[in-house]
């Protein structure tokens, strides 16, 4: 139920399934960083962690010098530097990169690090594989049991020239019928989408659900009320009560499949939204144009067929 000046109204529709309706629901996951300690304060970073079924979202606040590593990165993960700024060099392998401030960069599996060249909030994405880390989330209770209504994670296909740290800007002009900007790699697709200022028209939300993936939507800035509404079913003690959460910044909201969900940003000044999915969305990346690095990492064979074909 998108509004009509949503681009995404213009995504076709799921093709009707044979997959039962679901009947067991999980419960939406909060994470309010501005509210508590952070996990970790060391190497020049303050670092909190929260998670969903498949990924883990580390957002550290790190001064000019620190240094966040990896030693044994079971998979690519993402390093989003949000703001503009004095950037970060980062090491993987042999290779050593300087990137800028608003920026997106994806890091190959193994060791690496990156230190911080100026003061700079910091967000990291990696899978739950790297259970070193998963271990430090917040909600790691939440998921002592898999939620329901999610398939294993499977990636998708490594970059096609190999292994290297790949580096995009920001600073993307907006484009009429584009969503967001976004980008993807072998585990994660991230839309930063545009900054607001102002509260959003609640004449113009889109509630819209999701069968089978959850949504992480992270606030850098503003504040966002998260609606959600889960389906009714025959046994009332799946019924679950209507989330109206509203959440500050930083924090994340966990969004669970098939919940009806929309957020709408509340706060007088400016409002900072990015979307991150685990593994990457097929209907974003079939829309052409719409995953702005589509060229460096192809999607699944039999995906990519039915783009063709369409």
């Amino acid at each position: 139920m998108y509004h009509s000046s949503d681009p995404r109204a213009a995504l076709a529709a799921a093709p009707a399934g044979t997959k039962p309706a679901a009947t067991h629901f999980a419960g939406a996951e909060y994470a309010k960083f501005y509210e508590t300690p952070p996990a970790e304060n060391q190497n020049g970073a303050r670092t909190w962690y929260a998670r969903g079924q498949n990924f883990i979202i580390a957002y550290s606040d790190a001064d000019e010098g620190a240094v966040l590593s990896r030693t044994n990165q079971p998979d690519e993960y993402v390093v989003l530097l949000p703001d503009p700024g004095a950037g970060a060099e980062i090491a993987w392998g042999n290779e050593r990169k300087v990137v800028t401030g608003h920026s997106i960069s994806f890091v190959p599996a193994g060791a690496s690090s990156v230190t911080l060249k100026g003061a700079a909030k910091v967000v990291r994405m990696v899978t739950t594989r790297s259970e070193d880390l998963a271990k430090r989330c917040s909600n790691a209770a939440s998921y002592a049991t898999p939620h329901p209504n999610l398939p294993p994670f499977e990636p998708w296909p490594e970059a096609a020239g190999g292994a290297k740290i790949r580096t995009y800007s920001l600073d993307v002009a907006a484009t009429p019928g584009r969503f967001g900007r976004i980008f993807r790699c072998s585990t994660f697709m991230v839309n930063f989408l545009e900054p607001k200022n102002g509260p959003r028209d609640p004449s113009k939300m889109s509630p819209h659900h999701h069968d089978d993936f959850e949504q992480c939507s992270l606030a850098l800035a503003g504040t966002f009320i998260h609606h959600l509404r889960w389906p009714w079913t025959t046994d009332m003690a799946q019924w679950r009560a209507d989330d109206h959460e509203s959440c500050g910044s930083p924090s994340i909201a966990v969004i669970p499949p098939p919940s009806i969900h929309t957020s709408q940003a509340v706060d007088p000044k400016l409002n900072v939204l990015v979307d991150i999915f685990c593994p990457p969305r097929l209907d974003f990346s079939a829309k052409p144009g719409w995953v702005l690095n589509e060229d460096d990492y192809p999607m699944p064979t039999q995906a990519a067929a039915g783009k063709s074909a369409a």
